[in-house]
């Protein structure tokens, strides 16, 4: 590949567990704005298989190098999506990281808990985040508007899926970018910041939310162009 010949005009939006693809509209606009030819994805939280398959299509339908990005379970379905031969590079905003061989919940052991996270499971194990608390823990920072449209068009996940492995961490082969917010309640600070130093990322930190990707649109995007501007550096002609 020759860095002096291409560049990086895809990116390939990746959302998390209790949400669509819709928080995405704000980023969306910015990165089509600035030229950008962005697709969201679109999860069905019913399994990582799943998810990444979704993911999957749709880097298959790009025409050239691609960034990655994923919201929160997005980062796992990223870390095992990212081995596309079109990603050239991965953002992780508000997002998990597993290594080859982990397990989502395995990212959790360690830290400090998340008591305003809290997650009411169904009897057939697809779990909503709960309707009281969900502001708090999922979108502090965000209108009371925004919040309640973020809480009432959540989608449920299949909690199963964060026991299943990753198979290969696609963070271990291309750089990556983190955008973390320090306001956020559904990770501990600690664990968010180790899983970001694991996989090599450029890490930006900003106040804000675990819905950082609504509330701190044109940060994240600045992130992402960031990474489109410096994926292809250095990679062999």
């Amino acid at each position: 590949m020759n860095t002096t010949e291409q560049e990086i005009k895809n990116i390939v939006l990746v959302h998390g567990a209790f949400a669509d693809g819709s928080g995405w509209r704000g980023v969306y606009d910015d990165l089509t704005a600035r030229g950008y030819r962005v697709t969201v994805v679109q999860n069905p939280l019913t399994s990582l298989e799943a998810d990444v398959a979704a993911t999957t299509r749709v880097l298959d339908q790009q025409d050239g190098p691609s960034i990655l990005v994923g919201h929160s379970w997005g980062g796992t379905v990223i870390t095992e999506a990212g081995v596309h031969d079109r990603v050239a590079g991965l953002v992780y905003v508000a997002a998990l990281a597993p290594d080859s061989g982990e397990t989502t919940s395995q990212q959790y052991e360690g830290f400090a808990p998340t008591p305003n996270f809290i997650i009411d499971i169904g009897d057939d194990g697809y779990g909503f985040l709960n309707r009281d608390t969900f502001a708090i823990g999922f979108a502090a920072d965000a209108s009371d508007a925004d919040a309640a449209f973020l809480r009432d068009t959540q989608v449920p996940i299949n909690m199963s899926v964060f026991g299943a492995e990753v198979a290969h961490a696609a963070w271990r082969d291309k750089p990556s970018w983190a955008v973390i917010g320090t306001d956020d309640q559904a990770f501990d600070q600690a664990m968010l910041q180790h899983m970001a130093a694991r996989a090599g990322a450029t890490v930006t930190t900003v106040a804000a939310s675990h819905a950082v990707y609504v509330t701190q649109p044109r940060v994240v995007a600045d992130v992402i162009v960031a990474a489109a501007e410096n994926a292809l550096v250095g990679a062999p002609s």
